[in-house]
């Protein structure tokens, strides 16, 4: 099978494999070269998938879509990491999370404050016209 992983802004992998396990909203299933064609709403988690050299290799997805048509397979996920060693891929995944969280906590702040001054104006203008 061909397989990518694809990220908003780069194609993180793109090789030949011969087995990928992932998991679904309903449960962890196995993709084989023979199997049907089918589409699959992915879980945040970790997958495995092995080259044609019988090698396991780990990636972690931050929810996805996975697509299988004929011999291709695509993983589409906004956030995602690979590696051979899953403790080093548990580090990895610990070091991005926590920085996406630092900039959502900044973004979030930034919009409180925003919301905070379109309020102050509008009680502003409201006093004008009414008092």
């Amino acid at each position: 099978m061909h397989f990518r992983l694809l990220l908003p802004t780069e194609v993180l992998l793109e090789q030949p494999v011969s087995k990928i396990i992932a998991e679904a909203e309903n449960g962890e299933f196995c993709l084989l070269p023979r199997h049907i064609d089918f589409v699959a709403a992915l879980v945040p988690g970790v997958l495995s998938f092995y080259t044609v050299e019988g090698e396991e290799h780990f990636a972690a997805v931050d929810r996805g879509i996975l697509v299988k048509c004929g011999r291709d397979v695509s993983i589409s996920t906004p956030q995602g990491v690979t590696g051979t060693d899953i403790t080093e891929l548990q580090a990895l995944i610990e070091e991005r999370f926590l920085e996406l969280d630092e900039h959502e906590r900044k973004a979030r702040s930034a919009l409180a404050r925003l919301e905070a001054g379109a309020l102050r104006r509008f009680l502003e203008l409201r006093e004008q016209f009414h008092g």
